[in-house]
């Protein structure tokens, strides 16, 4: 069997289909039809992306990507397994990169979370990127609590299922933090990543390195508003009992357009559990 030889040219029509945001069928044909493998060829369209977008990075002084959770492609099954549980892919986007899931937790397990949480809620605090400390903040006027990973067999269920969902190391995972959101409360739009600039930044990425994806699950519906919103799509999830939505940022840069925020909440109250992985094992 050949030595599969990727040439300038057939580099050059996996790139311009890809930033055409061409389907995977089409970024595939131009190998298929030189008679690479499927396997082959989707093996050889990561590594040109791969390259491509570090090339990019570089020459535009961005920070690289790198590798994150990628749960559904294009087109893909509309119920996926999950570990012990069946979840729905309700929507897809690519840019920025959101899968909303229905059907995450049962209405039990969400019952289950807030009743853990209730005794131990406090204001919610947001990381000082001078510090690298938690304090209180103005944009942040929900309550909350953390839970260690695996503290108890209800958070050891659930992370494992995020973990098979999202095809994501169990322990590249957070805690889950349990929130509530009372009437009028809200998380102004900020982004998830840490900025590697914040002089209080370094001791926080040393436990793990970067977050790379974060997974927020509702575990009631709000009589109205409390829906989590991206700017920069014009995009809003409904906060849906039992449902969740995952997005990822393959680096700490606006450009990933993971913008996003909690809408204040116009009637009753929120509560949601969030999840954030890291590149590597979270300590």
């Amino acid at each position: 069997m050949k030595t599969r030889h990727i040439t300038p040219e057939l580099r050059k029509q996996v790139i311009d289909r890809a930033v055409a945001g061409g389907s995977p069928e089409a970024v595939l044909e131009p190998l298929l039809a030189d008679g690479w493998s499927e396997q082959e060829a989707v093996d050889a369209v990561e590594n040109i992306t791969r390259e491509f977008l570090a090339e990019h990075a570089r020459a535009n002084a961005l920070p690289a990507p790198v590798r994150v959770p990628s749960p559904v492609g294009l087109n893909g099954p509309s119920v996926v397994q999950a570990a012990d549980r069946e979840v729905q892919v309700l929507a897809n986007l690519l840019l920025p990169r959101i899968v909303v899931f229905g059907s995450l937790l049962s209405h039990d397990e969400c019952d289950a979370l807030i009743e853990m949480a209730r005794e131990h809620l406090a204001r919610s605090s947001v990381l000082n990127e001078n510090t690298g400390t938690e304090e209180i903040h103005e944009a942040r006027t929900s309550e909350g609590t953390y839970f260690t990973r695996g503290a108890n067999a209800l958070l050891q269920r659930i992370e494992t299922r995020i973990a098979a969902l999202l095809d994501w190391p169990l322990e590249n995972g957070e805690g889950v933090q349990v929130l509530r959101y009372g009437p009028g409360a809200q998380y102004k739009p900020h982004y998830d990543y840490f900025d590697p600039r914040g002089p209080g930044m370094q001791s926080v990425l040393k436990r793990g390195g970067q977050r790379v994806a974060s997974v927020v699950i509702y575990l009631n519906t709000p009589r109205r508003g409390g829906a989590t919103t991206f700017p920069d799509a014009r995009f809003e999830v409904a906060a849906i009992k039992g449902n969740a939505v995952f997005f990822s940022y393959d680096r700490p840069h606006p450009m990933t357009k993971s913008l996003h925020g909690g809408a204040p909440v116009l009637e009753g109250e929120k509560w949601v559990a969030t999840k954030w992985l890291r590149e590597a094992p979270h300590v």
